[in-house]
C-alpha cells in the first residue's frame, strides 16, 4: 500500500485518515481536488498520471490505509448522508464533510500552494454520493464536483429528494458538476443517473454548470481512470484526449 504524504485525525469522526498527495509538474498555486477512496484511486490499479499531466491540479487522496471490505475502511459511514439498513454505521457524511472542510483543507493550505478560490471534490460510486451531498447544500464549500457513477440508489434515492428540497428553497447553486457512468454499468446505475439529469434539467439551479458523459465499453470498475482524466480536464478547462 502506498505511503501517505501525511496522516490526520478527525475529531468529528475519530478516524485517522491517510492523505495521499500528487502535485502537478507546473508551479503553483493550483486548484486542489479531494479524491474519495484514496486507497483505491492512489494505487497501482488506477493510473491518474494522464489526468495530472493534462490538468494542473493538486490531487489529494483521502484514504483509510485499508482496502474495501476492511473494518478500518469507513467509507460506508463517511460517504452516506443518511442512515440505511444496508450499512449499520451509515449516515456520517455531515461529520466527514466537517473534517474535509474544517481540518483537512486548512492543513493542505499550510503545506501546499493551493488556489483558495477553486475547491474540488471527486468520487466514484459511493464516493460520488458524498460528492452530490456536498453539492446540494445551502452554502456548499466546494466549487467543482466530479461524480463518477454515483450511488443514487442509496436509501431509496434520497439524494434526489435532497436536491429537490434544496431547489424548493433556493434557485441558485453556483458550481461546475461533472457526471459520468460507463455504458456497460448496471441498469440501475445508468438509469438513476438519467433520473438525476432529468430532475436537474426540469428544475435547474441558476449558476450550476453540468457536464455529463457516457463512456462506451466501460463498466463500473474500469471506467475510473478515464472518468477522472476526462472529468478533471472538463472541470478545469482543458480538453481531454479523444477516445
Amino acid at each position: 500500500m502506498q505511503k501517505p504524504a501525511f496522516k490526520l485525525t478527525s475529531p468529528e469522526t475519530g478516524t485517522e485518515y491517510w492523505i495521499h498527495v500528487n502535485a502537478p509538474p507546473t508551479p503553483g498555486p493550483w486548484p486542489a481536488v479531494l479524491c474519495m477512496d484514496g486507497d483505491f484511486v492512489f494505487s497501482e490499479r488506477v493510473d491518474l498520471s494522464a489526468a495530472l499531466a493534462r490538468t494542473p491540479v493538486l490531487l489529494v487522496g483521502v484514504a483509510y490505509g485499508a482496502g474495501f471490505g476492511d473494518a478500518a475502511n469507513k467509507r460506508g459511514r463517511d460517504y452516506t448522508p443518511m442512515a440505511h439498513g444496508d450499512e449499520p454505521s451509515s449516515g456520517g457524511a455531515d461529520a466527514f464533510l466537517e473534517f474535509l472542510t474544517g481540518a483537512l483543507w486548512p492543513e493542505l493550505a499550510k503545506r501546499y500552494p493551493i488556489d483558495p478560490a477553486v475547491r474540488g471534490i471527486a468520487g466514484h460510486s459511493l464516493g460520488s454520493l458524498l460528492v452530490l451531498h456536498a453539492l446540494f447544500q445551502p452554502k456548499p464549500f466546494f466549487t467543482h464536483y466530479l461524480a463518477s457513477a454515483p450511488s443514487i440508489w442509496w436509501a431509496d434515492r434520497a439524494i434526489l429528494k435532497q436536491a429537490a428540497t434544496l431547489r424548493a428553497t433556493q434557485s441558485a447553486l453556483p458550481g461546475r458538476l461533472f457526471l459520468d457512468v460507463g455504458e456497460e454499468d448496471s441498469d440501475s446505475m445508468t438509469g438513476d443517473l438519467t433520473l438525476l439529469e432529468q430532475q436537474l434539467a426540469a428544475q435547474p439551479f441558476a449558476g450550476l454548470e453540468i457536464i455529463s458523459r457516457r463512456f462506451p465499453k466501460m463498466d463500473h470498475y474500469n471506467v475510473v481512470p478515464v472518468a477522472f482524466e476526462t472529468g478533471l480536464a472538463e472541470l478545469f478547462g482543458r480538453q481531454p484526449r479523444s477516445r
